[in-house]
């Protein structure tokens, strides 16, 4: 499988089943959270709701509790009398660890300690992991810090550099890479800003979670009429030049043409 579920994933806590559905018609893919949304009282509970979901098991994730933790084995246990097969490892850490888990299941590595970052790349080498996404909170929460965001809304340093090796160690391995997500909802300028500087990045996807965020997300992922018509541009006149050429004023090499085909990808035309 590779990662293609669109650019809006949308996460849902696994004890409310009755979102499920709504959840994933809002979203390009939903991710189920058996973790940090479900209190410990209530994770058989939510575990009996996966079971009895409908879901198409294509566009869900769930996200699972960390392998250090009593509830891994119970989560796995029950993923296994469900089609759900892409799972999200929360405070992914050890490459050694994952590389044991059940090969039924493709790994989303969660990224969200300073051990799980300081991982990456290891991580990111293993067959089956099929993406990396980092968590701002809980990685600065696990050196000591109380905030990942500045008083303007903007990122610390520590999580602008781990949102960055996220990327990276996910693009050296062919991965795809998600962004964290916005827990300010109401600061939809600073989520279109984000959003769109991902989709720039190479970034896959957004986490989001809230269905108002996702068209915002989905929008910042799309390119402009403009975008498309220069790359289109851009690679009908590449076909007539040989190495490196001027157009629109601008010199254009095979790095440019690679931007361009990224651009058209994103637009799926």
């Amino acid at each position: 499988m590779t990662f293609e579920l669109g650019p809006a994933i949308l996460f849902c806590p696994a004890d409310r089943p009755e979102r499920y559905a709504k959840a994933l018609q809002r979203a390009d893919a939903v991710i189920l959270d058996l973790e940090d949304a479900v209190a410990p009282a209530d994770k058989t509970a939510a575990r009996g709701h996966l079971i009895e979901s409908e879901l198409d098991p294509s566009r869900v994730i769930v996200r699972v509790n960390p392998e250090v933790s009593d509830e891994f084995l119970a989560d796995l246990a029950t993923l296994s009398q469900t089609d759900y097969r892409t799972i999200m490892l929360a405070k992914a850490e050890s490459p050694k660890r994952i590389a044991k888990i059940d090969a039924r299941f493709r790994v989303v590595a969660l990224l969200e300690t300073a051990k799980g970052l300081s991982q990456a790349e290891r991580i990111a080498e293993l067959d089956s992991v099929i993406a990396l996404m980092w968590g701002a909170e809980d990685l600065v929460a696990s050196i000591g810090g109380t905030s990942s965001r500045k008083p303007n809304g903007r990122y610390r340093d520590i999580a602008r550099y781990a949102r960055a090796r996220t990327l990276l160690a996910a693009g050296a391995r062919h991965k795809a890479a998600i962004d964290a997500v916005h827990l300010d909802i109401a600061d939809t300028k600073r989520l279109r800003i984000e959003a769109t500087d991902a989709a720039a990045s190479g970034f896959a996807a957004t986490a989001c979670i809230h269905p108002s965020q996702v068209e915002i997300i989905r929008a910042a992922y799309s390119p402009s009429p403009e975008e498309i018509a220069w790359a289109q541009g851009v690679l009908t006149a590449a076909k007539a030049e040989r190495g490196v050429f001027r157009y629109e004023g601008r010199m254009v090499d095979e790095p440019v043409l690679r931007h361009a085909r990224g651009l058209l990808r994103r637009a799926r035309v």
